[in-house]
């Protein structure tokens, strides 16, 4: 599909703008009236702002799907509006931010580029991530003068994400890491990552999982983390005090691993981390995870990130993928935070549904959604 922003003094003027350079096929989008020229704001000039864009294989007209895509993907717009239908679709939610950027006067990139990066947009990338990363391939591209088709941007947009992440940390548990403590906010799936994590480890290494649970709060996290137990064969202690977790940590010093449900609180309130960090034993040398869900939005999981910034946090673990079509919270984590992933939960089943983290597997994800033409 091509779009393209065209401005005249009259709406007709666009109209032939429009029909001369994409013919009469074309869809408008969006109109506006803008103001330009003047000395200090004076005497300023009233021009139409149109975008335009044409499908080169359009297919036949659905009027009540159109009526419902104008509908669901800018409800706020006032001027009229115009889709294509069916396949095109798919990038009716990219165009709205096209479109939004393109009347804003903030298109950075050439069509092609800001195609992409309004799909990393859509990802919910940061822009100053997806900023870094298009700039290293608009410049790798200018270097080489290359004309890069939308293909190939994608697949160098792919390559520096890769490149970007190489140096850091995406590692499971491992067995150096005796006392594992998973920590999060509420509703992330903490207790079902424990078991899908403690299950791994019992199914393919046959190694010896103990759980405890500091998380007495809920009385359902408990017989969660119970009937887990129960199933996978392996014991619990429930922790109500320092001196039950120090006891129950003894208790299972002869076994592989230790992991710890710790309760689950909004933790973007800083008092509920302030007693999440007097609870911690410091005589013990500990391992902690930070549990987050794709669904929740990129800027909370950030928020929260910052919070835990004086707990020794080794890595980032994700639930939810199966969720969300959302995943720039991955990216935004690592490129802005510089903090690894060790674990994506994509579903309940235990334990299969626990996929370990390749820099691959990450810009799998975010690239995922961004369909070719």
């Amino acid at each position: 599909m091509k779009v393209k922003k065209y401005a005249a003094a009259t709406m007709p003027e666009v109209m032939k703008q429009i029909r001369n350079e994409l013919g009469p096929e074309a869809v408008i989008l969006n109109s506006r009236k803008v103001k330009h020229g003047g000395f200090l704001g004076l005497k300023k000039k009233s021009r139409i702002e149109v975008v335009a864009a044409l499908d080169p294989q359009p297919l036949k007209e659905n009027k009540q799907e159109l009526k419902q895509a104008a509908a669901s993907v800018l409800p706020d717009e006032k001027s009229k509006i115009t889709y294509p239908n069916d396949h095109i679709l798919n990038e009716i939610y990219v165009l709205k931010k096209m479109i939004h950027q393109s009347t804003s006067d903030k298109t950075k990139y050439p069509a092609e580029y800001q195609r992409v990066y309004m799909q990393l947009l859509e990802q919910e990338v940061e822009e100053t991530v997806a900023n870094k990363i298009l700039d290293q391939v608009v410049k790798h591209h200018d270097s080489e003068n290359i004309e890069p088709s939308y293909k190939r941007i994608q697949q160098d947009v792919k390559t520096e994400i890769l490149n970007q992440l190489k140096n850091l940390s995406f590692q499971p548990i491992s067995t150096e890491q005796k006392i594992v403590h998973f920590v999060g906010p509420t509703g992330v799936g903490k207790t079902t990552t424990i078991a899908k994590v403690a299950a791994e480890r019992i199914l393919k290494e046959g190694r010896k999982v103990a759980f405890i649970t500091t998380d007495t709060y809920r009385i359902a996290a408990i017989e969660q983390l119970k009937t887990y137990a129960k199933i996978l064969q392996v014991p619990v202690k429930v922790a109500y005090t320092k001196e039950d977790y120090i006891h129950a940590v003894h208790t299972f010093a002869d076994y592989d691993y230790i992991l710890v449900d710790t309760p689950g609180r909004n933790f973007r309130e800083k008092k509920y981390v302030n007693a999440l960090i007097q609870s911690i034993n410091t005589d013990f040398s500990i391992n902690m995870y930070l549990v987050l869900s794709l669904t929740a939005k990129s800027n909370d999981n950030l928020e929260i990130y910052d919070q835990f910034q004086h707990l020794p946090i080794n890595q980032v673990i994700f639930t939810k993928a199966d969720e969300t079509r959302q995943y720039g919270s991955m990216l935004n984590m690592t490129l802005e935070k510089n903090m690894g992933i060790a674990y994506i939960a994509n579903g309940q089943d235990v334990p299969d549904d626990l996929m370990e983290v390749t820099p691959e597997l990450i810009s799998d994800f975010v690239l995922g959604g961004i369909h070719d033409e």
